[in-house]
Order: C-alpha cells, then structure tokens, then sequence
C-alpha cells in the first residue's frame, strides 16, 4: 500500500499501473464508510502477494490528484491499467464483492514473474529468455548493470519497454555513470545542480545532466520541485 500526493499521482499510480494492476482508494478522514472499507481493501490486496497494489488519495490533502477521478461521493474506488480506468466502484461493498473487483485484476503470475521475484542476475536474465520485453526484468536488471559499471548495455536494453517512471530514473542513473545523487553528500548535490543551473539555457549537455540528477532525487526530495522551477525560470 501506498499513500499516494499531488505530487506523486504520476508516478505512483499511472506509471505503476504498465507493470502492475493499481487499486486507487479515493478517502477521507472524516467518511465513515471510507474507514469501513480501507481495510478490506487492504486485506484482499495483501492476498495478491504483489500481483495488485494499492494506491491510497486522501481528498482532502491532495485535491489534484482526487479530481482526476471527477468523483461525486467517496469511498470510490478505481482500478488503473496501463495508465486507463478499467473498472471501478462507489461506496462500501462487503469483503467478498471487494475480494470478486480485485480477483478480475489479479493475472495469473508466470514464470518470468516468479524469477524476477528473486531478483538477483541470473534470474532477471533468465527471466528474459523467457520473455525478452519483461519490464520488470529490464528494469531490474538495467539498475544492476548500472551497479557493475555497464551504463550502455543497460539503456540499450531499456530501449526494449515503454517509459515509466521506474525506467527513467534508472536510465538518469546510467547516464548519469556515478551512482547520482544517492552516493554523495547532501551539500555536493546541491552544488552539482547549482553550477550546472547556470549552464543550462545553452549547454545541452548539461540540461540533461541537471533533469537526470532530478529524476534520481525523485519527487518527494524537496530539492526536486525547487529545482524544476529554477530550471523552468532560466528556460523561459
């Protein structure tokens, strides 16, 4: 489960949704029904073991991401396929009706599946023998040839899936060659993007340095917003 914002509806839940089925549960505090519901849905989810996630909006803190749904009442509940709506429910339904919604959602797991599972190399790679556009075997082992010092074979093989939020931040990584922001000090970060600011109205190079250093941050680093606006005043 995860509590989704404004900020991260993108990621967290239209991106997610091209690897994995994503229940959205639209809620708030004070809805009665909505605290009747939350935990079925919950429990019925937890049963998938992984193969649909839950994404939770709380209206009331995040009124961007909530009237994307254009909804009337709550708890409403959508779920999300391939970044599309493909069903959905209003109100608190009884467990075996929300264990009926999640089950049509729920794909049999395959054998490429269980061996990204495991996640270590020789089951990433096996499991693209299998089937050689798995995203979550090219992602999975994209990030771990960044890791061994292979960038170019990692976006050569992330030119194999659509562009998720996911696969961005890993092809930033590999073009980034040094590990990007996670291995550095908060202060070299932060200079790192300073001076390239100043370079990026007329340095190419270093405009995609500067966004690849932003999407490695990610969307709940705080720097990550401030810096989006930087970048956006210099441009225009």
């Amino acid at each position: 489960m995860i509590d989704v914002t404004d900020a991260t509806f993108e990621q967290d839940i239209l991106d997610r949704s091209t690897q994995v089925p994503v229940v959205v549960d639209l809620w708030a505090e004070w809805c009665g029904p909505c605290q009747t519901l939350g935990p079925l849905l919950e429990k019925v989810i937890a049963a998938t073991d992984g193969a649909v996630e839950l994404a939770k909006i709380d209206i009331d803190s995040n009124p961007r991401a909530a009237a994307s749904f254009q909804v009337q009442s709550i708890p409403a509940v959508f779920a999300i396929r391939d970044r599309q709506v493909v069903d959905s429910f209003v109100g608190a339904l009884p467990e075996r009706s929300v264990a009926e919604f999640v089950a049509k959602l729920a794909p049999a797991q395959s054998e490429a599946d269980r061996l990204v599972a495991q996640g270590d190399e020789a089951s990433l790679r096996q499991a693209l023998e299998l089937e050689p556009d798995h995203p979550g075997a090219v992602v999975g082992l994209a990030e771990l040839l960044v890791q061994q010092g292979e960038p170019s074979q990692a976006l050569e093989l992330l030119a194999r899936v659509p562009e998720t939020g996911e696969a961005r931040r890993v092809a930033a990584l590999a073009r980034l060659g040094d590990g990007g922001p996670g291995t550095g000090h908060s202060a070299d970060v932060d200079a790192r993007l300073a001076g390239l600011l100043e370079r990026v109205k007329s340095d190419e190079t270093a405009r995609r340095e500067f966004v690849d250093l932003l999407e490695v941050l990610g969307p709940d680093d705080p720097r990550t917003l401030r810096y989006r606006k930087a970048l956006t005043a210099r441009l225009f």
